[in-house]
């Protein structure tokens, strides 16, 4: 029998390259956005298409918990459940400190950090009554130790996603597994913007030379969901060894 996984914020970026993977592997996916629409309903067309999977496609701001318990009843009745939650949606707002509003910081803080609580409270609790389940949040080599004044609250939010991560295995052992991916520097649209020179000069302290892309990130994160059996409350740097 097929498994499930949810992966929020997947209609583009690395959620959507994740999606790809689990497909791959013959897991039914679940896709969910807040606003892009139409890139969701072109990815599930894409993974049905060659992949031969069933895909749902769901809007829902995981910041609000009312919104995260309509989509767990969703799926719960379109798809028995999910086997597998990772934690892909996230924003960031970078400016000056001087620039830096409260209400962008709590917007970052609601996304990044209490929509990762609500997923892994409400979706975490039915894995532990099944006595099965992975979760892999994702968080940020920003949260650990490449920390970057004009993206504080986004560093804060990817720090508070690693508490997370220690308190929800606890709570969900020995049947859930709960662990983190921290990325470094990844070749999104979120980075689209930096300047070359930037990024000439981030890549001279990556052992590698160079960003990430994001199957490469969603790669390791199938492993740590899926493959990695024995993986518990662990937080994984993939940054190509920054230094």
């Amino acid at each position: 029998m097929a498994k499930t996984v949810l992966i929020t914020g997947s209609s583009r970026g690395i959620g959507a390259e994740t999606a790809k993977v689990f497909a791959k592997h013959d897991f039914n996916v679940i896709i969910n956005y807040v606003s892009n629409a139409a890139a969701a309903k072109e990815l599930k067309q894409e993974l049905e298409e060659k992949y031969h999977i069933k895909v749902l496609t769901i809007k829902c701001d995981v910041s609000n918990e009312n919104e995260v318990i309509e989509m767990l009843h969703t799926i719960e009745k379109e798809m028995g459940g999910i086997d597998v939650l990772i934690n892909n949606a996230g924003i960031a707002i970078d400016s000056t400190l001087e620039d830096k509003k409260v209400t962008d910081f709590k917007r970052i803080l609601d996304v990044n950090l209490i929509g990762t609580y609500n997923t892994c409270k409400h979706f975490g609790q039915k894995m532990l009554e099944r006595r099965s389940g992975s979760i892999v949040n994702i968080s940020s080599t920003n949260g650990i130790d490449s920390f970057y004044p004009y993206s504080m609250d986004y560093d804060a939010s990817k720090a508070g996603v690693i508490s997370l991560t220690h308190n929800f295995a606890l709570s969900y052992a020995p049947f859930v597994r709960v662990n983190s991916i921290a990325p470094g520097w990844v070749n999104t649209e979120m980075n689209k913007e930096l300047d070359e020179e930037y990024i000439k000069e981030e890549c001279q302290h990556i052992l590698l030379d160079r960003f990430a892309e994001p199957k490469e990130i969603a790669n390791e994160i199938y492993h740590i969901a899926v493959e990695s059996t024995y993986l518990n409350d662990s937080i994984i740097k993939v940054d190509g060894g920054r230094c």
